[in-house]
């Protein structure tokens, strides 16, 4: 967006004006004012109508709150768990137990770095296999005390290196969707920043979906969908609206079972609003599938992932012998019954 940068530069200059007010006794109150309520103009100018693309670009925002930014400020009493007994810890996937509105969790979470050291130790967010088998071994971990799974899912997908392939990657990934298809507890996914390809989806089957207001959930890339369909980069703006993978577009759709409001701009320009309404509906969510009896959640959940999407049936093929001797075949499309 061409006009950030604008907004980004207003923002420092009311910050040096409230330092020259403290530290100078100048009364420069009303400067200050004017200036905010100018930015707070440009702001939802901006951020009003905003294209896919551009819900795409705050969603990888570096100084979008991370999935620890929320664990540190939403539950109490994190304890870290490491390790999949196999090959060893996956810093791009934490899981750990904590308390949420006096309740224990499970929390499973990928996790971006800021710095280049950071996103080097966490692999830029990109889960290998010892973090999908680690997120197994935590969940059935919580199955086993009673304890409700709570997902954040922040990644571009999962870690598509030669190493990731030697140790089954693809593997790891169905071996997470089954387990969270039969775990008898609640299971609640957030897509708090980028959710993308099965690296995201490998913790996402749960029984309520919810997804920050600036979120993107989708299959691929709109760089990879682009390269894949025009075989241009550029067109990556175009496949991210073909994509749908905004959180309005996936509400409509069906496949997520809330949004949660972020400030204009994004989440990281009002963390604490954005904590207060995220903590809400976590806790709302929570209590209402703590209240189903564990066969009804389980078969909800069945229903549901097996709903998803549409088809057309086709008719009986006919083979009528041509006057050749070959066959002629023809398929007569019938109708859904949803058309």
């Amino acid at each position: 967006m061409s006009n950030e940068r604008t907004l980004d530069l207003l923002e420092t200059k009311i910050e040096e004006l409230k330092q020259l007010n403290e530290m100078d006794g100048m009364d420069l109150s009303s400067e200050i004012a004017k200036l905010e309520t100018k930015l707070v103009e440009l702001r939802r100018e901006l951020y009003s109508n905003l294209s896919d693309w551009e819900r795409v670009k705050i969603a990888r925002n570096p100084k979008r709150p991370y999935s620890l930014d929320y664990i540190n400020t939403i539950f109490t009493g994190f304890y870290e768990l490491h390790g999949d007994r196999m090959i060893g810890d996956d810093r791009a996937l934490l899981t750990g137990l904590a308390k949420l509105d006096g309740r224990t969790v499970m929390l499973v979470a990928q996790q971006k770095g800021r710095s280049t050291e950071e996103n080097t130790e966490r692999f830029f967010g990109m889960t290998r296999p010892q973090g999908y088998r680690k997120a197994v071994r935590a969940m059935k971990l919580a199955e086993r005390f009673g304890f409700p799974v709570i997902t954040f899912i922040d990644t571009p997908g999962a870690y598509p290196g030669v190493e990731s392939e030697e140790t089954n990657i693809g593997g790891a990934i169905a071996e997470s969707l089954l387990t969270m298809s039969q775990l008898r507890i609640p299971i609640l996914s957030v897509v708090i920043g980028e959710g993308g390809s099965g690296g995201a989806l490998a913790i996402g089957l749960a029984d309520r979906v919810l997804m920050l207001e600036n979120a993107v959930y989708s299959v691929i890339t709109p760089e990879g969908a682009a390269a894949i369909l025009w075989k241009e980069k550029d067109k990556s703006e175009e496949a991210a609206t073909a994509l749908n993978l905004t959180a309005e577009h996936l509400s409509e759709l069906g496949l997520i079972d809330a949004v949660i409001p972020e400030p204009l701009g994004g989440a990281h320009k009002d963390f604490d609003q954005t904590v207060e309404a995220l903590t809400s509906s976590l806790v709302e969510f929570l209590n209402e599938l703590q209240k189903l009896e564990l066969d009804k959640l389980l078969d909800a959940r069945f229903e549901r992932y097996r709903s998803i999407g549409s088809y057309r049936e086709l008719g009986a093929l006919s083979e009528e012998p041509s006057s050749d001797g070959s066959a002629d075949v023809e398929s007569a499309p019938a109708e859904s019954p949803d058309e």
